[in-house]
């Protein structure tokens, strides 16, 4: 008879690697062409000025300047509003 428990195996316990979303500039910074701003999936900021939207919703600079991030008022297909926030490069001006 054994004195322990057999170890046998789980199904839980798996975890995926996590994929470093977010804001990485950040409002005031400056940011230079084609550097990301934000990693996101789907739409949580929505493309304002001197922006670029990337196939996987990745937004990134057109232009050199200072990022902003500003709200704006939108309108849903079912009649309701909700406050989006814009993200914008504005250029410097030299």
């Amino acid at each position: 008879m054994a004195h322990t428990q057999p170890g046998g195996s789980t199904k839980l316990g798996r975890d995926s690697r996590s994929k470093r979303l977010g804001v990485k500039i950040h409002d005031g910074q400056e940011a230079k062409i084609g550097q990301i701003v934000i990693r996101q999936r789907g739409s949580k900021y929505l493309v304002g000025r001197n922006i670029k939207k990337g196939a996987d919703d990745t937004l990134f600079a057109s232009r050199d300047g200072v990022v902003r991030f500003t709200t704006k008022n939108k309108k849903g297909f079912n009649g309701r509003t909700r406050t989006a926030k814009v993200v914008s490069v504005l250029s410097l001006g030299k």
